[in-house]
Protein backbone atom coordinates (compact mmCIF):
# COMPACT_ATOMS: atom_id res chain seq x y z
CA UNK A 1 0.00 0.00 0.00
CA UNK A 2 1.21 3.64 -0.67
CA UNK A 3 2.42 5.61 2.44
CA UNK A 4 -0.03 8.81 3.02
CA UNK A 5 1.59 11.75 2.68
CA UNK A 6 0.46 13.95 5.82
CA UNK A 7 1.16 17.54 6.68
CA UNK A 8 4.51 18.94 7.54
CA UNK A 9 5.16 19.55 10.99
CA UNK A 10 3.97 22.63 12.87
CA UNK A 11 1.81 23.12 9.77
CA UNK A 12 -1.94 21.93 10.79
CA UNK A 13 -5.47 21.50 8.90
CA UNK A 14 -7.92 23.26 10.49
CA UNK A 15 -11.00 20.92 10.07
CA UNK A 16 -14.62 21.64 10.60
CA UNK A 17 -16.45 22.81 13.29
CA UNK A 18 -13.38 24.11 14.35
CA UNK A 19 -13.75 26.39 10.78
CA UNK A 20 -16.93 27.95 12.31
CA UNK A 21 -14.75 29.53 15.08
CA UNK A 22 -12.68 30.94 12.65
CA UNK A 23 -15.02 32.23 10.20
CA UNK A 24 -16.41 33.93 13.80
CA UNK A 25 -13.34 35.35 14.62
CA UNK A 26 -12.65 36.61 11.57
CA UNK A 27 -16.08 38.13 11.18
CA UNK A 28 -15.25 39.97 14.28
CA UNK A 29 -12.24 40.78 13.72
CA UNK A 30 -13.50 42.75 10.36
CA UNK A 31 -16.30 44.49 11.74
CA UNK A 32 -14.64 45.98 14.83
CA UNK A 33 -11.43 47.43 12.34
CA UNK A 34 -13.74 48.75 9.87
CA UNK A 35 -16.10 50.17 12.90
CA UNK A 36 -13.35 52.33 13.57
CA UNK A 37 -12.38 53.51 10.22
CA UNK A 38 -9.06 50.82 9.50
CA UNK A 39 -9.45 49.78 5.85
CA UNK A 40 -7.76 46.35 4.63
CA UNK A 41 -4.28 45.94 3.10
CA UNK A 42 -2.80 42.72 1.51
CA UNK A 43 0.49 41.83 0.61
CA UNK A 44 2.32 39.01 -0.87
CA UNK A 45 3.19 35.50 1.90
CA UNK A 46 6.82 35.90 0.09
CA UNK A 47 9.17 38.73 0.43
CA UNK A 48 12.84 39.90 0.08
CA UNK A 49 15.07 38.28 2.80
CA UNK A 50 16.62 42.19 2.95
CA UNK A 51 13.46 43.25 4.42
CA UNK A 52 13.56 41.48 7.28
CA UNK A 53 17.15 41.32 7.88
CA UNK A 54 16.97 45.22 7.61
CA UNK A 55 13.47 45.05 10.26
CA UNK A 56 13.63 42.77 12.09
CA UNK A 57 17.40 42.81 13.00
CA UNK A 58 19.77 40.22 11.73
CA UNK A 59 20.49 39.59 15.60
CA UNK A 60 17.33 38.67 16.60
CA UNK A 61 16.29 34.96 16.86
CA UNK A 62 14.01 34.86 13.95
CA UNK A 63 16.08 35.93 11.75
CA UNK A 64 19.24 33.71 12.88
CA UNK A 65 16.84 30.45 13.67
CA UNK A 66 13.44 30.69 12.56
CA UNK A 67 12.83 31.93 9.11
CA UNK A 68 11.96 29.87 6.05
CA UNK A 69 14.38 31.12 3.35
CA UNK A 70 15.36 29.63 -0.21
CA UNK A 71 17.03 30.95 -3.01
CA UNK A 72 14.48 31.26 -6.37
CA UNK A 73 15.49 30.69 -10.05
CA UNK A 74 16.46 34.41 -10.53
CA UNK A 75 19.33 33.88 -7.24
CA UNK A 76 16.98 35.99 -5.43
CA UNK A 77 17.36 35.21 -1.96
CA UNK A 78 13.44 35.25 -0.61
CA UNK A 79 11.27 34.17 2.59
CA UNK A 80 8.14 33.63 3.38
CA UNK A 81 7.17 36.49 6.09
CA UNK A 82 7.76 35.72 9.70
CA UNK A 83 5.75 38.59 10.58
CA UNK A 84 3.33 41.32 8.92
CA UNK A 85 4.59 45.05 9.84
CA UNK A 86 7.52 45.23 7.90
CA UNK A 87 5.25 44.05 4.91
CA UNK A 88 2.89 46.95 5.27
CA UNK A 89 5.04 49.20 5.44
CA UNK A 90 7.46 48.04 2.65
CA UNK A 91 3.74 48.36 0.74
CA UNK A 92 2.97 51.30 1.96
CA UNK A 93 5.96 53.11 1.15
CA UNK A 94 6.23 51.18 -2.16
CA UNK A 95 2.41 52.49 -3.31
CA UNK A 96 3.04 56.06 -1.83
CA UNK A 97 0.68 55.71 1.16
CA UNK A 98 2.64 57.41 3.76
CA UNK A 99 3.37 60.91 1.91
CA UNK A 100 1.90 63.62 4.53
CA UNK A 101 -1.01 61.08 5.48
CA UNK A 102 -2.34 59.59 7.78
CA UNK A 103 -3.01 55.66 7.93
CA UNK A 104 -5.21 53.09 9.37
CA UNK A 105 -4.70 49.68 8.08
CA UNK A 106 -5.83 46.17 8.92
CA UNK A 107 -4.60 42.35 7.44
CA UNK A 108 -4.91 39.12 8.09
CA UNK A 109 -2.80 36.01 7.38
CA UNK A 110 -0.62 33.22 7.25
CA UNK A 111 3.15 33.24 8.98
CA UNK A 112 6.35 30.90 8.69
CA UNK A 113 8.27 30.34 11.46
CA UNK A 114 11.01 27.24 11.99
CA UNK A 115 10.59 26.78 15.75
CA UNK A 116 9.63 23.88 17.97
CA UNK A 117 5.85 23.40 17.22
CA UNK A 118 3.46 23.43 20.03
CA UNK A 119 0.04 24.22 22.13
CA UNK A 120 -0.50 27.57 21.17
CA UNK A 121 2.59 28.28 18.64
CA UNK A 122 2.83 26.62 15.07
CA UNK A 123 5.25 26.61 12.15
CA UNK A 124 2.54 28.44 10.05
CA UNK A 125 0.62 30.44 12.29
CA UNK A 126 -2.17 33.01 11.50
CA UNK A 127 -2.55 36.85 13.00
CA UNK A 128 -4.73 39.69 12.79
CA UNK A 129 -3.13 42.43 12.89
CA UNK A 130 -3.65 47.10 12.68
CA UNK A 131 -1.11 49.40 11.85
CA UNK A 132 -1.99 52.99 11.93
CA UNK A 133 0.99 55.64 10.61
CA UNK A 134 1.50 59.72 10.78
CA UNK A 135 -0.12 60.19 14.78
CA UNK A 136 2.89 60.80 17.65
CA UNK A 137 1.27 61.11 20.44
CA UNK A 138 -0.36 59.11 23.11
CA UNK A 139 -4.10 59.80 22.04
CA UNK A 140 -3.89 56.85 19.26
CA UNK A 141 -2.09 54.64 21.50
CA UNK A 142 -5.12 54.65 23.62
CA UNK A 143 -7.16 54.34 20.62
CA UNK A 144 -5.63 51.14 19.03
CA UNK A 145 -5.72 49.36 22.48
CA UNK A 146 -9.14 49.86 23.42
CA UNK A 147 -9.77 49.05 19.88
CA UNK A 148 -7.93 45.77 20.66
CA UNK A 149 -10.05 45.44 23.99
CA UNK A 150 -13.34 45.85 21.86
CA UNK A 151 -12.21 42.85 19.82
CA UNK A 152 -11.55 40.58 22.97
CA UNK A 153 -14.82 41.32 24.32
CA UNK A 154 -16.47 40.45 21.12
CA UNK A 155 -14.83 37.34 21.41
CA UNK A 156 -16.32 36.89 24.63
CA UNK A 157 -12.62 36.05 26.20
CA UNK A 158 -12.42 39.50 27.94
CA UNK A 159 -12.10 37.97 31.29
CA UNK A 160 -9.51 35.46 30.52
CA UNK A 161 -7.20 38.01 29.58
CA UNK A 162 -5.26 40.64 31.32
CA UNK A 163 -3.84 44.30 29.68
CA UNK A 164 0.11 44.64 30.32
CA UNK A 165 1.97 47.87 29.55
CA UNK A 166 5.35 49.29 29.61
CA UNK A 167 7.18 52.02 27.79
CA UNK A 168 11.00 51.16 25.99
CA UNK A 169 11.76 54.74 25.92
CA UNK A 170 13.81 56.30 22.48
CA UNK A 171 16.56 54.20 20.64
CA UNK A 172 18.68 56.82 22.78
CA UNK A 173 17.56 55.61 26.17
CA UNK A 174 17.05 52.08 25.58
CA UNK A 175 20.87 51.88 24.13
CA UNK A 176 21.97 53.78 27.82
CA UNK A 177 20.02 51.26 29.48
CA UNK A 178 21.01 48.18 27.46
CA UNK A 179 24.21 49.12 28.72
CA UNK A 180 23.27 49.10 32.73
CA UNK A 181 20.94 45.83 31.77
CA UNK A 182 24.27 44.29 30.16
CA UNK A 183 26.57 44.72 32.89
CA UNK A 184 23.91 43.88 35.80
CA UNK A 185 24.01 39.92 34.17
CA UNK A 186 27.56 40.29 33.40
CA UNK A 187 27.87 40.53 37.32
CA UNK A 188 25.43 37.43 38.03
CA UNK A 189 26.28 35.35 34.72
CA UNK A 190 26.37 32.27 37.11
CA UNK A 191 22.69 32.82 37.39
CA UNK A 192 21.85 32.82 33.33
CA UNK A 193 21.00 30.10 31.50
CA UNK A 194 22.08 28.93 27.89
CA UNK A 195 19.40 31.11 26.18
CA UNK A 196 20.40 34.37 28.48
CA UNK A 197 23.87 33.88 27.88
CA UNK A 198 23.30 34.17 24.36
CA UNK A 199 20.97 36.98 24.40
CA UNK A 200 23.19 38.81 26.77
CA UNK A 201 25.35 40.63 24.10
CA UNK A 202 22.56 40.22 20.80
CA UNK A 203 19.43 40.99 22.56
CA UNK A 204 20.05 41.38 26.41
CA UNK A 205 16.14 43.03 26.86
CA UNK A 206 14.97 39.55 25.41
CA UNK A 207 16.67 37.74 29.10
CA UNK A 208 13.64 40.23 30.55
CA UNK A 209 11.34 38.39 28.72
CA UNK A 210 12.79 34.91 29.70
CA UNK A 211 10.18 32.10 30.74
CA UNK A 212 12.77 30.51 33.38
CA UNK A 213 11.19 30.05 36.80
CA UNK A 214 15.07 29.87 38.04
CA UNK A 215 15.91 32.89 36.71
CA UNK A 216 12.62 35.35 38.26
CA UNK A 217 14.52 36.65 41.16
CA UNK A 218 17.34 37.76 38.97
CA UNK A 219 15.20 39.41 36.72
CA UNK A 220 13.03 41.70 39.09
CA UNK A 221 16.15 42.74 40.85
CA UNK A 222 17.29 43.97 37.62
CA UNK A 223 17.33 47.62 36.20
CA UNK A 224 14.12 49.08 35.12
CA UNK A 225 13.88 50.78 31.76
CA UNK A 226 11.01 52.78 33.52
CA UNK A 227 13.28 54.09 35.41
CA UNK A 228 15.74 55.48 32.48
CA UNK A 229 13.20 56.40 30.17
CA UNK A 230 14.06 60.02 28.46
CA UNK A 231 11.35 63.11 29.85
CA UNK A 232 9.44 62.52 26.22
CA UNK A 233 8.92 58.76 26.56
CA UNK A 234 7.80 59.00 30.39
CA UNK A 235 5.25 61.68 29.97
CA UNK A 236 3.79 60.23 26.57
CA UNK A 237 2.89 56.67 28.88
CA UNK A 238 2.50 58.79 32.06
CA UNK A 239 -0.25 60.20 29.62
CA UNK A 240 -1.43 57.09 27.97
CA UNK A 241 -2.31 55.94 31.62
CA UNK A 242 -4.54 58.62 31.98
CA UNK A 243 -6.58 57.43 28.92
CA UNK A 244 -6.58 54.20 30.22
CA UNK A 245 -8.26 54.80 33.58
CA UNK A 246 -10.64 57.27 32.66
CA UNK A 247 -12.17 55.24 30.41
CA UNK A 248 -11.97 52.07 33.04
CA UNK A 249 -9.95 49.78 31.14
CA UNK A 250 -7.27 47.63 34.32
CA UNK A 251 -3.72 47.36 33.14
CA UNK A 252 -0.94 46.48 34.54
CA UNK A 253 2.80 47.76 34.38
CA UNK A 254 4.76 45.11 33.63
CA UNK A 255 7.96 46.27 33.58
CA UNK A 256 9.84 43.39 32.20
CA UNK A 257 7.05 43.40 28.95
CA UNK A 258 10.20 43.94 26.09
CA UNK A 259 9.91 43.14 22.38
CA UNK A 260 12.00 40.34 19.76
CA UNK A 261 11.87 43.24 17.12
CA UNK A 262 14.26 45.91 17.06
CA UNK A 263 12.00 48.39 15.39
CA UNK A 264 9.53 48.80 18.74
CA UNK A 265 10.18 52.48 20.69
CA UNK A 266 7.88 53.64 23.48
CA UNK A 267 4.71 52.36 24.35
CA UNK A 268 4.72 48.31 23.70
CA UNK A 269 1.34 46.27 25.54
CA UNK A 270 0.35 43.06 25.48
CA UNK A 271 -2.86 41.06 26.40
CA UNK A 272 -2.30 38.01 28.54
CA UNK A 273 -3.41 34.30 29.72
CA UNK A 274 -2.65 32.08 32.13
CA UNK A 275 -5.11 29.28 30.32
CA UNK A 276 -2.76 28.76 27.15
CA UNK A 277 0.04 27.72 29.17
CA UNK A 278 3.49 29.15 28.34
CA UNK A 279 1.73 30.86 24.66
CA UNK A 280 0.51 33.54 27.42
CA UNK A 281 0.30 35.91 24.73
CA UNK A 282 -3.32 36.50 22.76
CA UNK A 283 -2.43 39.72 21.26
CA UNK A 284 1.06 42.40 21.60
CA UNK A 285 1.39 45.31 20.03
CA UNK A 286 3.45 48.70 20.48
CA UNK A 287 5.00 51.63 18.92
CA UNK A 288 8.01 51.47 16.29
CA UNK A 289 8.45 55.13 15.45
CA UNK A 290 11.80 53.91 13.47
CA UNK A 291 10.79 51.82 10.89
CA UNK A 292 9.72 53.61 8.26
CA UNK A 293 12.89 55.60 8.22
CA UNK A 294 14.66 52.28 8.68
CA UNK A 295 13.03 50.53 5.49
CA UNK A 296 13.72 54.22 3.23
CA UNK A 297 11.29 56.15 4.05
CA UNK A 298 11.17 59.70 5.96
CA UNK A 299 10.76 59.64 9.40
CA UNK A 300 7.11 58.45 10.24
CA UNK A 301 5.75 57.78 13.52
CA UNK A 302 3.78 54.18 13.77
CA UNK A 303 2.04 51.97 15.80
CA UNK A 304 0.21 48.69 15.67
CA UNK A 305 -0.77 45.39 17.24
CA UNK A 306 -1.42 41.52 16.47
CA UNK A 307 -3.89 39.48 17.30
CA UNK A 308 -2.53 35.77 16.85
CA UNK A 309 -5.79 33.76 16.04
CA UNK A 310 -4.96 30.08 17.48
CA UNK A 311 -4.69 31.50 20.50
CA UNK A 312 -7.81 33.79 20.56
CA UNK A 313 -9.73 30.70 19.19
CA UNK A 314 -8.45 28.41 22.01
CA UNK A 315 -10.03 30.98 24.31
CA UNK A 316 -13.25 31.66 22.64
CA UNK A 317 -13.46 27.49 23.17
CA UNK A 318 -12.49 27.72 26.66
CA UNK A 319 -14.80 30.71 27.21
CA UNK A 320 -17.89 30.98 29.37
CA UNK A 321 -19.75 32.61 26.40
CA UNK A 322 -18.92 29.45 24.05
CA UNK A 323 -19.63 30.39 20.96
CA UNK A 324 -21.65 27.76 19.51
CA UNK A 325 -20.90 26.42 16.50
CA UNK A 326 -24.36 24.29 15.79
CA UNK A 327 -26.45 25.04 13.08
CA UNK A 328 -28.71 27.70 15.47
CA UNK A 329 -29.34 29.14 11.70
CA UNK A 330 -29.32 25.27 9.73
CA UNK A 331 -32.34 23.48 8.01
CA UNK A 332 -31.89 19.98 6.68
CA UNK A 333 -34.19 19.47 3.73
CA UNK A 334 -35.46 15.70 3.36
CA UNK A 335 -37.07 14.54 0.63
CA UNK A 336 -38.82 11.59 -0.60
CA UNK A 337 -38.44 10.28 -4.06
CA UNK A 338 -37.27 11.66 -6.95
CA UNK A 339 -40.13 14.41 -7.22
CA UNK A 340 -40.06 15.48 -4.18
CA UNK A 341 -36.10 15.80 -4.51
CA UNK A 342 -36.35 18.14 -7.44
CA UNK A 343 -39.04 20.19 -5.50
CA UNK A 344 -36.69 20.41 -2.64
CA UNK A 345 -33.74 21.96 -4.81
CA UNK A 346 -36.28 24.53 -5.94
CA UNK A 347 -37.44 25.28 -2.48
CA UNK A 348 -33.76 24.99 -0.91
CA UNK A 349 -32.84 28.19 -3.25
CA UNK A 350 -35.71 29.89 -2.27
CA UNK A 351 -35.30 29.65 1.31
CA UNK A 352 -31.76 30.84 1.02
CA UNK A 353 -32.35 33.98 -0.85
CA UNK A 354 -35.65 34.92 0.93
CA UNK A 355 -34.24 34.50 4.33
CA UNK A 356 -30.92 36.04 4.98
CA UNK A 357 -28.68 34.12 6.76
CA UNK A 358 -29.95 30.63 6.53
CA UNK A 359 -28.01 27.67 6.18
CA UNK A 360 -30.15 25.42 4.02
CA UNK A 361 -28.33 21.27 3.46
CA UNK A 362 -30.49 19.31 1.13
CA UNK A 363 -30.15 15.59 1.47
CA UNK A 364 -28.38 13.95 -1.36
CA UNK A 365 -27.72 10.17 -2.28
CA UNK A 366 -31.15 9.19 -1.30
CA UNK A 367 -32.27 6.66 1.45
CA UNK A 368 -34.95 6.04 3.97
CA UNK A 369 -36.46 8.64 5.55
CA UNK A 370 -35.25 7.37 8.65
CA UNK A 371 -31.47 7.78 7.89
CA UNK A 372 -32.25 11.06 6.55
CA UNK A 373 -33.14 12.02 9.69
CA UNK A 374 -30.56 10.57 12.26
CA UNK A 375 -28.42 12.68 8.94
CA UNK A 376 -29.98 15.66 9.94
CA UNK A 377 -29.56 15.06 13.96
CA UNK A 378 -25.98 14.72 13.30
CA UNK A 379 -25.50 17.66 11.33
CA UNK A 380 -26.66 20.04 14.57
CA UNK A 381 -29.44 21.58 12.80
CA UNK A 382 -32.32 23.55 14.53
CA UNK A 383 -34.78 22.23 11.99
CA UNK A 384 -35.50 19.40 9.57
CA UNK A 385 -37.74 20.65 6.80
CA UNK A 386 -39.96 17.41 4.81
CA UNK A 387 -41.19 16.89 1.60
CA UNK A 388 -42.64 13.46 1.14
CA UNK A 389 -46.17 12.29 -1.14
CA UNK A 390 -48.39 14.78 1.40
CA UNK A 391 -46.56 17.61 1.15
CA UNK A 392 -46.40 17.22 -2.83
CA UNK A 393 -49.68 16.87 -2.89
CA UNK A 394 -50.98 19.51 -0.44
CA UNK A 395 -47.75 22.07 -1.73
CA UNK A 396 -46.73 22.94 1.81
CA UNK A 397 -43.52 22.01 3.47
CA UNK A 398 -43.66 19.74 6.80
CA UNK A 399 -41.36 21.17 9.98
CA UNK A 400 -39.65 19.36 12.77
CA UNK A 401 -38.03 20.92 15.48
CA UNK A 402 -34.80 18.65 16.37
CA UNK A 403 -33.86 20.91 19.34
CA UNK A 404 -36.86 21.38 21.06
CA UNK A 405 -39.90 19.50 22.20
CA UNK A 406 -42.70 21.08 20.09
CA UNK A 407 -45.04 19.52 17.54
CA UNK A 408 -44.48 19.15 14.05
CA UNK A 409 -45.86 22.05 11.46
CA UNK A 410 -47.19 21.94 8.21
CA UNK A 411 -46.63 25.11 6.14
CA UNK A 412 -46.90 26.75 2.76
CA UNK A 413 -43.61 27.78 1.37
CA UNK A 414 -43.94 31.60 1.82
CA UNK A 415 -44.99 31.21 5.49
CA UNK A 416 -42.05 28.62 6.27
CA UNK A 417 -40.04 31.51 5.11
CA UNK A 418 -41.25 34.18 7.57
CA UNK A 419 -41.63 31.71 10.10
CA UNK A 420 -37.51 31.10 9.91
CA UNK A 421 -36.86 34.94 9.29
CA UNK A 422 -38.68 35.49 12.82
CA UNK A 423 -36.96 32.86 14.70
CA UNK A 424 -33.28 33.87 13.12
CA UNK A 425 -34.29 37.18 14.38
CA UNK A 426 -34.73 36.30 17.46
CA UNK A 427 -31.97 34.09 17.84
CA UNK A 428 -29.56 37.36 16.28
Amino acid sequence: MTELIQAVRGMNDILPPETFYWQHAESIFRRVLQGYGYQEIRFPIVEKTELFKRSIGEVTDIVEKEMYTFIDRSQDSLTLRPEGTACCVRAALEHGLLHNQIQRLWYTGPYFRHERPQKGRYRQFYQCSAEVFGLAGPDIDAELILMSAAILEKLGISSLVTLQINSLGTPAARSEYRHRLVRYFKENQSALDEESHHRLHKNPLRILDSKNPDMKELIANAPKLLDHLDQDSLKHFEQLQEYLVHVGLNFEINPCLVRGLDYYSKTVFEWVTIKLGAQGTVCGGGRYDGLVEQLGGKPTPALGFSFGMERAILLMQQSEHHFKVNGSQLVYLITDGDAAFASGLKLANYLRTKVPGLHVVQHCGGGALKNQFKKADKSGAQYALIIGEHEMKTHSVSLKHLREELPQQTLYQDELAEYLKLKISKKS
